[in-house]
This record gives structure tokens, sequence and C-alpha cells, in this order.
């Protein structure tokens, strides 16, 4: 049982970074100009814009800042799994 519960938070764990990783290129792409409309960034722009839309509120002029909160938002969450899983484990031993 612990392997299956230290399994599924390490999968997870990687899927957030991965995800977060998205977010980075994602933004970065956003300096670039045309970039957005090349085959990447419609491909980011289909994975990562759902997630971002809920942090569309956090800007200062044009300087936007959704991705930093949306990054932030992802590692509390990140470190939230190890810590469930590190209770379950303690639980099950």
């Amino acid at each position: 049982m612990v392997t299956i519960i230290s399994g599924i938070s390490t999968i997870l764990y990687y899927a957030i970074e991965i995800y977060m990783f998205l977010i980075v290129i994602y933004a970065l792409l956003s300096w670039l100009p045309g970039a957005a409309n090349s085959k990447l960034g419609q491909l980011l722009t289909r994975i990562v814009e759902p997630f971002l839309a809920y942090f569309n509120f956090a800007h200062i002029g044009m300087l936007g800042f959704g991705p930093m909160l949306a990054i932030l938002v992802l590692w509390f969450i990140q470190y939230g799994v190890i810590g469930i899983s590190n209770f379950l484990i303690s639980l099950v031993q």
C-alpha cells in the first residue's frame, strides 16, 4: 500500500512540475512576436490557457502576473500532495 501511495504522489508531483514548466514556456513565448501563432504556441495555448484564465486579474498596467501566480498556486498544490501522501503513508505503517 505504501508503494502505491508513494507512486501516485510521485506521478502527481512530476505532472505538476511539467505543467509549471509548460506555463513558463508559454509565458516566454508571449514575449516573441508571432510565436503564439506557431504550432507549439497553439498547442501550449490549448493546454495552459484554461488554467491561466483563473489568474487574469493579476495585472499591473500592461504587465501580467498571472503565470507567476499560477505557478505559485501549483507549487503549493505540489507540496500539498507530498504532505498528504506522507500523512497517508504514516497512517498505513
